[in-house]
């Protein structure tokens, strides 16, 4: 999905593990807008067009899923766990094939290290030189065992080249996995997050926010894991709603499909929007 023609930062290359997709209140505007907006840009245009393959899926219980409620190292709050297992036991219900144990053969941990790796040196550019030698400055000063966000992001930033090159091809190793995974599950169902909807917090740097997830507290930044697990793979996702906390905030799944599986979890989306939950506008926003 091209940058050009949005109101987003843009000058010309493309941006590793983007998410430029849209937003809407249905799926139904969901699809038309990525109709729209996904393809080629004008000048790739002139070479290639893309063909989303269409659901072979009509029905619900013509899908099989897998259903991953959290993850090693990342926990999920128990109100967005509860949605989830909502989920599955409607699905069930509907006889949809729902396995909880199937994932594909990816180490989490890696998974995540691989995903700031690539991330964090993605938007290295951001940096003015003053700030890359005084990362590379930290960076330097860190211990090798010191795996937390803040450390692997200020290595990330400073990547060399070469050690992009091994964290890319891990990432293809990973997308091969994926691959085969999906040749056995149409999909993966998974937290969009470890919590429901949370208070903005600006305050300090953003690797020392902190939330609480069932009773303990978390940095802020393990929720990107639901982002990279599937993003750094370059797999599309669908975030549709799965109901509501007992506080009444929203919970979504996250409908996550092979590479370019994109109108499959769509499909899906829609039919849980028709037969399960579909969006409710907060108060006063109706």
């Amino acid at each position: 999905m091209p940058r050009g023609g949005q109101a987003l930062p843009w000058q010309g290359a493309p941006v590793d593990i983007d998410v430029v997709g849209p937003l809407a209140r249905s799926t139904d505007d969901l699809a038309l807008a990525l109709s729209a907006m996904a393809g080629p840009d004008a000048i790739e245009a002139v070479g290639w067009q893309l063909r989303l393959t269409p659901p072979k899926q009509k029905r619900l219980r013509d899908f099989e899923v897998a259903l991953m409620l959290d993850a090693p190292g990342f926990p999920v709050d128990r109100d967005v766990q509860d949605r989830l297992v909502a989920l599955g036991d409607f699905l069930r219900g509907q006889k949809v094939k729902v396995d909880e144990k199937a994932r594909p053969a990816i180490d989490t941990a890696e998974a995540w290290r691989v995903y700031v790796k690539l991330l964090r040196s993605g938007t290295s550019d951001r940096q003015s030189d003053a700030d890359f030698d005084k990362n590379l400055a930290i960076a330097r000063g860190l211990s090798p065992d010191d795996e937390s966000y803040y450390s692997q992001a200020t290595r990330a930033a400073v990547l060399s080249h070469r050690d992009w090159l091994a964290a890319n091809e891990a990432r293809h190793r990973m997308r091969r996995a994926w691959a085969e995974f999906f040749t056995t599950h149409d999909l993966l169902l998974c937290p969009v997050a470890g919590i429901a909807a949370l208070p903005h917090d600006h305050q300090g740097e953003r690797h020392e926010r902190m939330l609480t997830v069932n009773g303990k507290r978390v940095p802020v930044t393990d929720h990107l894991f639901w982002a990279g697990y599937t993003g750094a793979s370059y797999l599309p996702s669908t975030a549709a709603p799965c109901g509501f906390t007992p506080t009444r905030l929203p919970v979504g799944v996250q409908i996550v499909g092979p590479q370019y599986g994109d109108l499959t979890c769509l499909a899906f989306s829609k039919l849980l929007e028709r037969e399960f939950q579909a969006f409710v506008p907060p108060p006063g926003y109706a």
